[in-house]
């Protein structure tokens, strides 16, 4: 399957522009207009969002396709039509189609190199969705905004969530160099979708918006009440009407995105017409489906807790998210492991001391951090860690010891997507 194009898919090739993707989804016949779309960047959250709001879009009768990034277990995740990812047929027709008129484009010398692996995903996502008669589409950025493929569309609507200091070797080196570049995401006279911040990311935000003549929308109006107790459902109103905020999106994190998701549907239904109503609002949200973020199970007689939290932003807000829900008196267990490019001993810092038992497992990724690198971390903290020299072994270890309470698995994309496979019988795939 033409490996050339999947050679270190988890490494991010430098760009320019959006050219690349440009011709190759002209010579597709150009997907991407035969649909309308949101496109959303952040650092923390975006996921979430998109999940939210194309949950919405189904609850409200709208044929609705999902683009997300990375993906927890299986590839096929990241292109979603309605309630469904890409069956593996269908998948393997996208990707031959899309990487067929590729060579074509690097033969004549239209393209002077294959298109990465993300612009060869985003590719087929947009010729699935077109194909799939979508009538509109959730994209979640990549990474950054300006120069990443999924930009390539016109979007009704650019939602922004929250911005922190990742992918700094890319992005920039600051809240506000970051910021702009997922400001890139915005259209002159469009609509920016977002909620107040960090302050530098807030004056960047600004200074973007103002000069493209952006109309801005806060979506403070529906975050609930300061008395509202973690975990239990609000009313906001939406659309002239009430309406109950029940989510399976755990953590008061998720109160944040959840709003801006809100904020997008009363804004499509307002300003675009949509057929969203307040009902489908709460159901929508009430039905969100995005596994991984502080999601809850039993598997082997044990209870887990999973989450992707794989930036010190991500760690903080697991933090917060633990308390109430590890039960102090009982024994608890850390299975972590991150890539090498990610603050490591910040997140340590962050994580390791709330728990009894940190056990470090390896990760398929060519930047995934070695083990010498999370032991010197743990160090810092005054932790000591087991490592383990598989998942498998890490979860086996996890269950050693009795009445464990919950184990909680965080700090990376592919060691949740992975713990989540072998614990719930399938089978991981790197």
């Amino acid at each position: 399957m033409a490996p050339e194009l999947y050679a270190r898919p988890d490494l991010p090739r430098p760009k320019f522009s959006l050219d690349e993707i440009g011709i190759l989804l002209g010579a597709l016949g150009n997907p991407q207009r035969g649909f309308r779309s949101v496109l959303i960047a952040g650092t923390n959250g975006k996921g979430s969002t998109a999940a939210t709001l194309a949950s919405i879009l189904m609850a409200a009768g709208v044929r609705a396709g999902l683009y997300t990034s990375p993906h927890l277990a299986r590839v096929n995740e990241r292109i979603r039509v309605g309630e469904t990812d890409t069956t593996d047929d269908e998948f393997a027709r996208l990707y031959f189609k899309v990487h067929d008129v590729a060579q074509e484009l690097v033969q004549s010398s239209r393209l002077r190199q294959l298109p990465s692996f993300f612009e060869i995903l985003t590719a087929q996502a947009l010729l699935h969705f077109a194909e799939s008669g979508v009538e509109f589409a959730v994209l979640e950025v990549g990474m950054g905004g300006r120069l990443d493929a999924t930009n390539i569309v016109d979007p009704l609507l650019s939602i922004i969530t929250d911005i922190s200091l990742d992918h700094m070797e890319w992005l920039g080196s600051t809240i506000a160099a970051i910021t702009r570049e997922k400001a890139g995401i915005l259209r002159p006279g469009g609509t920016l979708i977002t909620l107040p911040q960090h302050p530098e990311a807030n004056h960047a935000l600004g200074e973007v918006a103002m000069e493209l003549g952006v109309h801005a929308v806060s979506a403070t109006a529906w975050m609930p009440p300061l008395t509202v107790k973690l975990g239990a459902p609000y009313s906001v109103e939406a659309l002239g009407q009430a309406l109950v905020v029940d989510s399976p999106l755990a953590g008061a994190h998720q109160h944040r995105n959840i709003a801006l998701a809100i904020a997008a549907a009363v804004e499509l239904a307002l300003t675009h017409h949509l057929p969203i109503t307040p009902a489908a609002i709460a159901s929508g949200i009430r039905q969100t489906r995005w596994p991984g973020r502080m999601e809850r199970f039993l598997a082997n007689g044990m209870e887990w807790l999973l989450d992707v939290a794989h930036n010190p932003a991500g760690a903080w807000a697991l933090r917060a998210g633990l308390t109430g829900i590890l039960e102090r008196e009982k024994p608890k267990t850390l299975i972590f492991s991150c890539l090498r490019d990610k603050p490591i001993r910040e997140m340590a810092q962050i994580l390791f001391p709330l728990f009894d038992r940190v056990i470090f497992a390896p990760i398929h990724s060519a930047r995934a951090a070695s083990i010498e690198d999370l032991q010197a971390a743990a160090r810092s903290t005054g932790t000591t860690a087991v490592s383990a020299s598989s998942v498998r072994q890490a979860i086996e270890i996890a269950g050693e010891v009795g009445d464990v309470g919950a184990v909680v698995i965080s700090g990376s994309v592919y060691l949740v997507g992975e713990v989540r496979s072998v614990l719930l019988g399938g089978v991981p795939k790197p």
